[in-house]
């Protein structure tokens, strides 16, 4: 599929002139008529244009007209499997048969095909500006996804998922002493992988299909080797009801009391929390993914939700999409833009959520919970040049005198010109480099088609499709 972005030979890049940067350093500084110096994966200057005007690069990237801002890191995203039955399911369909219909696809998948699928899914991330994933451990081969992600240049962060309780939802049930040391390898070997590009975490599902030896192991061992934990919680009212029907506690409650909360913890979804659990969250400095994208379409996020409450109160709430058949789209930027609008609507408040906590959301936020707010999130002198270059030149972008607001309320990934991850340019001209997207689209039709065969999915329509 083309020459992996790793075999660039490129040393120095200059962004000169950038009309905007927006570099979310801790003084959330949004600077005019900028450039940036990046030497050898790292950002080593940011000034005014005229300050550093004699200074050279191997590469240097016009930035009239253009606004700069961190790669966009997603906390929370099934990579492999989705992008392959892409739109195949009704809205209607209970979301317990959904998923199960879902892990059956993905237990068919060939090394390959999950390799194609993955390809795809980092293809639309790169392109509209996401720079760092975290999959919550549902990819089956992750050599496979590993070339994938080799060949874009991306940064992740991988498991291998693992459960030892039945469950609803096709997930394969393990003893729980190979569940623990699935774990425990799958951290010994793929952890800073790809220079350092790829993190390897703990990823038990969820607390409901985990006994408590498995949660509790899944934490120690993700302490030895000084890593995170993520698990899938409370996606809906039900679910967390059923919960406590079963384990006598709300499921943030129920973890807390087995001593799994804790600051390397990233939970997915949390749309049912109450007070209690809240205060839980915070006192325990836990991390939160919220999916606004495939929340919103039924869960009752907007009745129920409490992710403004969250912020509030200082608990990093970053952004995720979950998937391509439950978020369908892989635009951080209309993320942002969902979360910038319902809970104002939802509080009947303007003031709450405004497009600077969104942005934050999407890039420092989302940095920390994977504990890479050393590495990205920012454009910072030292941190790794992950970084997305807009052109405003657009008529979605124009007039523009904020381009905070223009970001969020405005435009969407279309407007990406230019995308870079350690330094080297992953996007170029709206194109990512490294990947014949005709052909990987073809390839992807073909792979759908042959899955949904092999599994025997066959869904009808409300209209007629002859």
């Amino acid at each position: 599929m083309g020459q992996h972005i790793g075999e660039q030979s490129l040393n120095s890049v200059k962004i000169e002139g950038a009309s905007w940067v927006i570099t979310m350093d801790e003084r959330r500084r949004v600077l005019r008529n900028a450039s940036i110096i990046i030497e050898n994966k790292i950002i080593t200057t940011i000034d005014k244009a005229d300050k550093l005007k004699g200074e050279t690069a191997d590469i240097v990237l016009e930035g009239k007209d253009k606004l700069v801002t961190p790669g966009f890191v997603n906390s929370h995203m099934h990579i492999s499997y989705a992008h392959a039955v892409r739109g195949i399911f009704p809205d209607d369909m209970p979301q317990q048969k959904y998923l199960s219909y879902v892990f059956k696809l993905q237990s068919v998948m060939k090394p390959e095909e999950e390799y194609y699928t993955s390809l795809l899914a980092i293809t639309e991330l790169l392109k509209n500006g996401c720079t760092c994933f975290l999959d919550p451990g549902t990819i089956t081969n992750l050599d496979a996804v590993l070339k994938a992600i080799e060949q874009s240049g991306i940064r992740a962060v991988v498991g291998r998922v693992v459960v030892d309780l039945p469950n609803p939802i096709s997930l394969k049930v393990l003893p729980s002493e190979e569940a623990m040391r699935t774990t425990e390898a799958t951290i010994r070997d793929y952890h800073k992988k790809l220079e350092g590009r790829v993190r390897a975490w703990a990823t038990p599902h969820a607390p409901e299909y985990c006994s408590d030896k498995l949660l509790l192991a899944s934490k120690e061992i993700a302490d030895k080797y000084g890593v995170g934990v993520t698990l899938h919680t409370s996606s809906s009212e039900e679910a967390a009801k059923n919960f406590q029907k079963e384990r006598g506690k709300r499921p943030i409650a129920y973890l807390s009391e087995k001593g799994i909360l804790d600051k390397n913890v990233l939970l997915a979804h949390a749309v049912s929390l109450d007070d209690e659990e809240i205060e839980l969250l915070k006192n325990k400095q836990v991390k939160v993914a919220h999916c606004p994208s495939a929340a919103v379409r039924g869960s009752g996020v907007t009745r129920i939700g409490r992710f403004p409450e969250m912020i509030s109160k200082g608990i990093c709430v970053s952004l995720g999409n979950d998937a391509a058949n439950s978020s369908y789209y892989l635009d951080t930027i209309r993320v942002m833009y969902l979360v910038a609008v319902l809970y104002k609507d939802a509080r009947q408040d303007r003031r709450v959520m405004p497009p600077e906590t969104a942005i934050e959301m999407a890039t420092i936020n989302g940095a920390k919970s994977l504990g890479l707010d050393d590495v990205t999130g920012s454009i910072q002198v030292g941190k790794r040049a992950d970084a997305v270059i807009f052109n405003t030149r657009r008529p979605e972008w124009r007039a523009l005198f904020n381009p905070v607001n223009n970001l969020v309320y405005s435009t969407d990934g279309r407007s990406v010109e230019t995308v870079l991850v350690d330094g080297k340019i992953v996007v170029e001209k709206g194109k990512i480099l490294g990947v014949d997207e005709e052909s990987l689209y073809d390839k992807l039709q073909t792979i759908g088609e042959d899955l949904m065969q092999r599994v025997g999915i066959s869904l009808s329509h409300r209209w007629n499709y002859e």
